[in-house]
């Protein structure tokens, strides 16, 4: 079993002088995970790779023939990944690389893999969490980067690229900056009388929010389905997954009160309840733009959606807070962080020289135009503040930006899981039997340990 995987996550100079010092611009939205639909970015030519991107290299091939790349990610195509291959291919006539978008969920993920697997074109492709890029090495479908001694990832990309490490070697490159928060609507807070959140609120304080925000129209939180597994994994992500004699943590107290906390604020009605927002395919950000949820736990990737005005009009202000602790002991919370997006190249690749070529420009700066949208480059060799610049560009009077620079632009102690796939999995089985009704909580703890425990016997190294 591998161990947790801890890191800081350090903001890297982004200060409040960056934030305040943003200057009105031509407004549009960004880029994000796949767990939006497709929008309109609406800002390619602000977000020219020229601020902060380092030149693409010449290409040049033995044959004088055009080589072609396909890069696969979860970003939909006209929210900067177009804009990033556009640019690339114009300095590059010799290396032309298209973008194919697959949905972040798990359907989309094995298509991903059955192209992978089967030859189909996908020289470069994003993995979006530790387990899929394990899966994929393992498979030998993710190339081994040591070979490569003319980028230093860790010199780039900082300390918490090592948490994407798989015994020892690079996969892939970690290319942005990993933020979980919660989103708020300003106006609804300031109409119920209730403050900002302060940066250690909890999960209890969360539930007190929750049912003051919500009215007949309005939910009082809402969560992606990973949210579920973040709220408890915050808590176990600091003690471990595996308790020192080798047995399994998935039982402790703090992951029982994740749970707890959870089936109760649905139970309220301050929040959906699992069935119905995984039947109906609630669209979490739609609905909290469209003030239809008073609080979102989600991701930076929000952004590409918050800042397209256009198609996601919207007269609130938005406000941030930290993922709330299920714990006020601080030795008994992560915060869900570090770094993600980690590219890797195809090992099955005809081309993986000129793959190599492509990755190195887009990890420093070439996929500057989807920082609009919350993917800050995690390369220190992209300028801070032209990344800030673009993601609130022409809609900073619009966010709170006090509690954005506090919140997103912050530094704390954060978390990689390594939790293998088939723990997850388990774990998953069993926790919506809970949150559905099915299954009292102190069985649904007790089936996770004892699967837990069969599978570490089963993996004993």
């Amino acid at each position: 079993m591998r161990q947790l995987k801890k890191a800081t996550w350090l903001a890297g100079g982004l200060s409040l002088m960056m934030v305040l010092g943003v200057t009105a611009g031509c407004g549009g939205s960004g880029s994000g995970d796949s767990n939006s639909g497709n929008n309109s970015n609406g800002n390619g030519s602000q977000a020219s790779p020229a601020a902060g991107a380092s030149q693409a290299p010449a290409a040049s091939t033995a044959s004088g023939k055009t080589i072609k790349l396909k890069m696969w990610g979860g970003v939909p195509a006209e929210s900067g990944p177009q804009a990033v291959v556009d640019a690339w291919n114009k300095q590059n006539p010799d290396i032309q690389v298209s973008y194919e978008r697959f949905v972040n969920d798990d359907a989309g993920n094995l298509k991903l893999d059955t192209a992978l697997m089967t030859g189909q074109d996908a020289d470069l492709f994003v993995s979006y969490s530790y387990p899929r890029l394990q899966k994929r090495k393992d498979a030998g479908l993710a190339l081994d980067l040591s070979a490569y001694k003319d980028y230093n990832v860790d010199e780039k990309m900082g300390p918490d690229a090592k948490l994407w490490q798989i015994d020892g070697k690079y996969y892939g490159i970690p290319t942005k900056k990993n933020m979980s928060f919660v989103w708020l609507n300003k106006d609804a807070l300031d109409a119920a009388g209730l403050p900002v959140p302060a940066l250690d609120w909890t999960w209890d304080d969360m539930k007190e929010y929750a049912a003051k925000l919500k009215t007949d129209k309005r939910w009082g939180l809402l969560q992606h389905e990973a949210g579920y597994m973040e709220q408890v994994d915050s808590g176990t992500a600091a003690i471990g997954f595996v308790k020192p004699d080798g047995t399994s943590n998935l039982n402790n107290p703090l992951a029982a009160k994740g749970y707890e906390v959870a089936y109760e604020m649905q139970k309220a009605k301050s929040m959906p309840t699992y069935g119905e927002q995984m039947t109906s395919k609630m669209p979490t950000d739609t609905m909290f733009l469209k003030g239809e949820t008073a609080m979102l736990y989600a991701g930076e990737f929000i952004f590409r959606n918050a800042n397209n005005l256009k198609d996601n009009p919207r007269s609130f202000k938005i406000a941030f807070a930290t993922v709330p602790k299920l714990s006020k002991n601080a030795d008994e919370f992560k915060y869900p962080a570090g770094l993600g997006d980690v590219v890797s190249i195809n090992a099955k690749s005809a081309n993986k020289e000129a793959a190599w070529k492509f990755l190195k420009w887009y990890a420093d700066g070439g996929m500057m135009p989807m920082a609009s949208g919350g993917r800050i480059p995690s390369s220190k060799a992209v300028n801070a503040d032209d990344a800030i610049k673009l993601l609130l560009s022409g809609v900073d009077s619009t966010y709170d930006l006090d509690s954005l620079k506090k919140v997103v632009f912050g530094t704390f102690p954060t978390y990689v899981s390594s939790l293998e796939q088939q723990v997850i999995d388990l774990r998953k089985e069993e926790y919506e039997k809970y949150l559905l009704g099915k299954q009292d909580l102190k069985t649904t703890l007790e089936n996770m340990a004892k699967r837990h425990n069969d599978f570490l016997k089963q993996n004993k190294k």
